[in-house]
């Protein structure tokens, strides 16, 4: 709702009540029900409300950017049905092109805020140790070289290398990364990533500034400023449109002057002439199509920002996924339970294990707890941040953790089981009892079932597919593969990612992006289109994205191509029947079959038969597209 009420400015309000009282004027005018005072036509409420403003546009473009757009030729048109006293063709006119550029300006984007919402995630105030004291200061002062300090749950100011202490880390702002990184002496921080766990120092390798978000903000500002708007159709052909007209009309007087001895009636079909003209059907052939595609969208969960984006899906070729989020689930899973003592089967081993970390408020944790569904908890609880967990349970001593922090403890392992399943993507976890192995846990994100149909899709409708994502290799491969999605690139950092992407369009690729993470809202904003995940998206990326999936559903991805792909042919019919419209009104009224009035009724059929091909859009359905 809050978002309705930024779309419905009070400018748009205003242009409703002028349009609406507009076509209650042209009515009255075409029917002579009602004058106004003093006599004058109805139209003329038409003329003022919307003409006047269409009048002063037009001979702004012309006089201070010396450009010639469609409203000079409306204006031509406007001020020779008045000079010829044919108010209702001037009302008409001004009226139709009044609706385009509402439909026009309704279907533009919005102003993004993705930007904002990038600089609010930099810290404001950092913790900083100077010649031995630790003080708070404003993050602008921080300088390289010095030593910081972050406590659990804070922002790290900025990129450094961790010196004293160890930490997870959720890196996901900037990789895109499903787990938290664990950070010991000698790893590298980066500026605007969260401390989940563990209390640490480092020293900052670079100012604020310079800092890897400071860079992503920067990079997307640059990204966005790059994306060119489409030009109005019409005011691509504006002068050639203007000049035409005028040598039709121009014609049209000196051959109707040689044989009509009135030249009142050689000039009214001169002003019919600029009155059928008018490019009102060539204005709305875009945004009308592109208004039912949109809508169309919306009837399937797809919110899709603007017009002239739907128009750039309509040529995509390529399509760059996002990992997790997108292709998966983006929510850690026990995908294996495994028992390495006779002692101890798998759902006791499951059991004890959610019982150790019943406390933790680490993803694997939390994973491990929702498949045991066990409310039990240790009587004893130690972390060693980034490594595991010491509890006690029953008498018994339980570990839980990486395979190093066991085999600290003594406990002796088989190191190749937990490099199986990390060829598959999979986190392992080992369980110890009284000093024993006794079981392991595997976990991994879940590729979500749309995503392999949906590819194979895209492959049928001729779209290639690349996975960009920060994951690892291992974790990239084994869900690329699982997709059906064969070129991959993972270890990604935002500005790789952006990187990626133009290199394919420098390739002469058109680049569609979808994600759902801060992380991915730079390749959002490069890519030629974007869609991003609504359910689970950050507001980041939905702000950087032109279509939002409300329900995450990426099955219908093919489905939007292809609706955009109906737009762009909608368009091209809607310019032909409008130019075809307009050629033969033109020849009707330069042979005096049409007057102004009958002309402006022609005119605005004309208008009206665009904006119904283009509703046929509406009745277009999703298939499913499998």
């Amino acid at each position: 709702m809050d978002r309705l009420k930024e779309w419905v400015t009070d400018e748009a309000k205003f242009r409703l009540v002028r349009i609406v009282v507009s076509g209650i004027a042209l009515v009255l005018s075409l029917g002579k029900w009602v004058t106004l005072p003093g006599g004058p036509d109805t139209a003329w409420i038409v003329v003022v409300l919307c003409g006047v403003p269409i009048i002063a546009g037009a001979v702004k473009a012309v006089v201070t950017e010396r450009d010639i757009t469609a409203d000079v030729l409306v204006s031509l048109a406007l001020l020779g049905s008045l000079y010829a006293r044919e108010f209702f063709a001037a009302g008409e006119v001004a009226f139709i092109m009044e609706i385009g550029s509402a439909l026009e300006d309704y279907t533009a984007a919005k102003a993004k805020k993705g930007i904002q919402e990038l600089i609010r995630l930099l810290p404001k105030r950092a913790r900083v140790r100077r010649a031995g004291k630790e003080e708070t200061i404003p993050v602008e002062q921080v300088k390289a070289g010095d030593t910081l300090i972050v406590l659990t749950g804070e922002t790290i100011p900025t990129d450094g290398i961790l010196t004293a202490g160890t930490a997870t880390v959720d890196q996901s702002v900037m990789t895109g990364e499903s787990l938290p990184v664990d950070k010991t002496a000698g790893d590298t921080v980066i500026g605007g990533t969260v401390n989940r766990q563990g209390v640490f120092e480092y020293t900052a390798t670079a100012e604020a500034a310079d800092s890897s978000l400071q860079k992503m903000i920067d990079l997307a500002r640059e990204a966005d400023g790059n994306k060119a708007p489409i030009v109005r159709l019409a005011d691509k052909w504006a002068a050639w449109l203007v000049a035409a007209a005028f040598t039709a009309a121009v014609l049209t007087f000196l051959v109707n002057r040689a044989f009509f001895t009135d030249p009142s009636a050689a000039f009214l079909r001169a002003v019919t002439v600029l009155v059928v003209v008018c490019p009102c059907a060539f204005i709305l052939a875009t945004p009308t199509a592109i208004m039912a595609g949109i809508g169309n969208a919306t009837r399937y969960g797809m919110i899709v920002k603007s017009g002239e984006a739907l128009q750039r899906f309509g040529t995509i070729d390529t399509v760059a996924f996002d990992k997790t989020g997108t292709l998966t689930c983006g929510k850690l899973s026990v995908v294996d339970i495994r028992a390495l003592s006779p002692e101890f089967t798998r759902d006791a081993v499951l059991t004890l294990a959610a019982v150790a970390e019943a406390r933790s408020e680490h993803p694997i944790g939390q994973a491990i707890r929702t498949a045991a569904s066990t409310a039990e908890q240790a009587s004893a609880y130690m972390v060693t941040p980034g490594k595991g967990i010491a509890a006690a349970y029953k008498g018994r001593r339980l570990l839980l953790g990486k395979a190093d922090f066991l085999k600290e403890q003594g406990i002796a392992l088989d190191a190749a089981l937990a490099d199986a399943y990390g060829e598959q993507g999979a986190t392992v976890v080992f369980l110890a009892v009284d000093g024993k192995a006794a079981g392991l846990a595997a976990l991994s994100d879940t590729l979500r079932e749309s995503a392999a149909p949906m590819v194979r899709t895209l492959q049928n409708m001729h779209v290639a597919s690349i996975l960009l994502t920060g994951d690892n290799p291992a974790a990239a491969q084994h869900m690329a593969a699982k997709a059906g999605v064969s070129a991959v690139r993972s270890g990604l950092l935002p500005q790789d990612k952006q990187r990626i992407i133009r290199e394919y369009q420098q390739a002469g690729h058109r680049v569609c992006m979808i994600g759902d993470g801060i992380n991915d809202a730079v390749a959002l904003r490069t890519a030629d289109a974007a869609i991003a995940m609504g359910g689970i998206g950050s507001d980041i990326a939905i702000e950087s994205s032109d279509v939002v999936l409300v329900q995450d559903d990426i099955s219908r991805v093919p489905y939007l191509l292809s609706l955009s792909r109906n737009v762009l042919q909608k368009i091209q019919a809607n310019i032909i029947i409008s130019l075809f419209l307009n050629a033969l009104a033109t020849i009707l009224a330069a042979t005096g079959v049409l007057n102004a009035v009958t002309g402006a009724l022609v005119h605005n059929a004309g208008s009206v038969f665009v904006v119904l091909n283009s509703l046929f859009l509406l009745s277009v359905k999703d298939t499913g597209w499998q």
